[in-house]
């Protein structure tokens, strides 16, 4: 007995030690914990952050030079971490491919966390949150006041190739025909040239364009669709970029920066003098 009591507990013994060594880390955990972006941040004293223009996320003023809410945000974010910002604008439709391959450390371009979108990175906690207006081609669109009346084959929406309101069109309206464009700015076009009837585009956007062709623009249905929250986007694996972006997004909302710049990008037009003429 004595002996079966002495192979027990050394039995037990190797086993906890066997599981202690599991839990430990070991080279590879180490090799792992070293590739973290934040890190990566630090050493090299850049930020480089990937983005796509939309007005007013993000866009170039008549100097050429990027200015917008992604680009406030990411600038202050760079500058309370000590390092510099660097822009890396990407198309939209091949942007988080290029986060994966490490084009750049970040996406602060108003990406909207989707599901699908989870399932290939990570997201912060919102930094921002926005929703969606219909705008029609006045001529074309008359008389069509519910979302049904546009789900047919002979109504025409163009939109940004990749993005959250294509999405929308494609779930939403199926039978009506979409065209797909690089630029927000070219799905209004096709409208205002009468190939389009409408659009799908997140405030402020709507109101711009309207304001500049209000006789061939206008928003049918008084709702905003698909609500969302707008994030900062990591790659997965990479727990401390992760809580340090969700930490400063926290800090910055408690102390106001964020609804400030909002407030003044997305709720005033004060910047539309920094705007290239037409």
């Amino acid at each position: 007995m004595h002996m079966l009591k002495s192979m027990t507990r050394r039995a037990l013994a190797l086993a906890a030690g066997a599981l202690l060594l599991a839990g430990a880390p070991g080279p590879a955990d180490h090799a792992e914990a070293a590739e973290s972006a934040i890190d990566d941040v630090l050493r090299r004293g850049v930020l480089n952050v990937g983005m796509s223009t939309f007005v007013p996320w993000a866009m170039r003023d008549k100097e050429g030079n990027l200015v917008g809410f992604e680009i406030d945000v990411a600038r202050r974010l760079a500058e309370d971490l000590g390092v510099e910002a660097n822009f890396v604008p990407t198309a939209w439709d091949g942007i988080i491919p290029a986060l994966l391959a490490r084009k750049f450390d970040v996406i602060i371009s108003g990406m909207t966390v989707t599901t699908q979108r989870n399932l290939t990175v990570n997201f912060t906690e919102a930094y921002a949150h926005s929703g969606m207006r219909l705008v029609a081609h006045a001529e074309k669109a008359a008389g069509m006041t519910s979302l049904a009346d546009y789900d047919r084959p002979e109504v025409v929406f163009s939109q940004r190739r990749g993005s959250t309101p294509a999405e929308f069109v494609r779930r939403k309206l199926p039978n009506a025909t979409m065209n797909l464009f690089d630029e927000d700015g070219q799905s209004f076009l096709e409208i205002i040239n009468g190939r389009s009837t409408a659009t799908f585009a997140y405030d402020p956007t709507p109101a711009e364009w309207i304001s500049r062709y209000p006789q061939l623009l206008y928003v049918p249905i008084d709702q905003l669709y698909n609500e969302g929250s707008e994030a900062f986007a990591v790659r997965r694996g990479d727990p401390d970029t992760l809580n340090v972006f969700n930490n400063w997004i926290r800090l910055r909302w408690r102390d106001g920066f964020l609804e400030e710049r909002a407030d003044f990008w997305f709720r005033t037009r004060d910047w539309e003098d920094l705007m290239p003429a037409g």
